[in-house]
């Protein structure tokens, strides 16, 4: 038996299907009924609704213990997608409790139910810092606690410590850092925001880098790789890792709508996250670019996959013909 938890977000859902599809008993832990239906449009747009009725649904919460003994029941590997994704420093002690607490009451719980393995979603904001004249980063660069970071990618490294803190106390675990992720469902939450952004007349560009990856190629890695004799190890799950620009413009191309025309330099970003806290403070707004982000927009640092692509021998989905057939579906 199988346990997914984020069973009703991005990865989640399309994990379920890939999962289903091979006749694997899945359970999906859930909070609410209404998120539940964005997962059925997403087996629906995949023509597999018929796979929906076959996920073994369990209300809970990773940060309730007692929810999570019902779900553990008769599971043998633990897929942990769930997760609090929030740039807002206003929600530091929420993201502590969600993706390091919560991780931690998973971990407790695969080695209580004595689980066979556990996938951990982690993030390429989880990983580390480049040195002076480096650009590379791989799953061995060290992190810099001395460097600023924003509390979510500070969160989603507490995450990985409480799993490599299972792995010393016997517990199977394999660690994948996704870049940023695209895929169909969910328009209103992560890398679709982009979409919507771009509709309203996005005016803004940066050129900083940064790793982007199809939700099929992260779901199909992390089962080949729960199904290799892999522990302890972690895999950096990017397809490319083009300019911000590129990414914007070849998005505003697809959607026949107006390409950002004013770069943002870093004297920009710099007055436009101060701003943003200033909103903040005076008028309640909730954060969206601050000084982390800021910092990130102009990153020129590249994520390697070299690691991944040699274990597994595979070949990631050319993202500029993804985009086009993400487009379509969006429109």
């Amino acid at each position: 038996m199988i346990l997914v938890t984020g069973a009703t977000g991005l990865v989640g859902s399309h994990l379920m299907i890939s999962l289903l599809k091979e006749n694997d008993k899945v359970k999906a832990l859930y909070r609410s009924e209404k998120n539940m239906e964005k997962v059925k449009n997403v087996f629906a747009f995949k023509m597999q609704l018929p796979l929906f009725d076959k996920i073994i649904w369990i209300e809970g919460d990773i940060t309730d213990i007692p929810s999570l003994n019902t779900a553990f029941e008769n599971v043998t590997t633990v897929y942990h997608c769930a997760a609090l994704i929030s740039f807002d420093p206003k929600d530091e002690e929420k993201l502590r409790k969600v993706n390091i607490e919560g991780t931690a009451n998973i971990v407790n719980c695969c080695i209580d139910f004595g689980v066979k393995k556990l996938c951990h979603v982690s993030s390429i904001a989880a990983l580390g810092d480049t040195k002076e004249g480096e650009t590379n980063i791989t799953e061995d660069t060290d992190w810099n606690p001395e460097k600023n970071h924003g509390d979510y990618a500070i969160t989603k490294y507490g995450a990985e410590m409480e799993v490599w803190r299972g792995f010393q106390e016997g517990l199977a675990v394999v660690i994948v850092n996704p870049g940023v992720i695209f895929g169909f469902g969910f328009p209103e939450q992560g890398s679709s925001v982009i979409f919507k952004s771009l509709k309203k007349g996005l005016p803004f560009y940066t050129k900083g880098r940064t790793g982007i990856i199809a939700v099929e190629d992260v779901v199909s890695c992390m089962i080949l790789l729960m199904h290799k004799n892999i522990n302890g190890q972690q895999f950096t799950l990017v397809a490319e890792n083009p300019t911000l620009d590129a990414i914007l413009f070849t998005i505003a191309d697809g959607l026949n709508v107006k390409r950002p025309s004013i770069y943002a330099n870093k004297t920009l970003t710099s007055i436009a996250w101060r701003l943003d806290w200033l909103l903040s403070k005076l008028i309640g707004k909730k954060r969206s670019f601050t000084r982390a982000t800021a910092k990130s927009s102009h990153s020129v640092d590249t994520y390697d996959n070299s690691k991944v692509k040699s274990e597994l021998d595979y070949t990631f989905k050319n993202m500029t013909s993804y985009f086009s057939t993400l487009l379509e579906a969006y429109k």
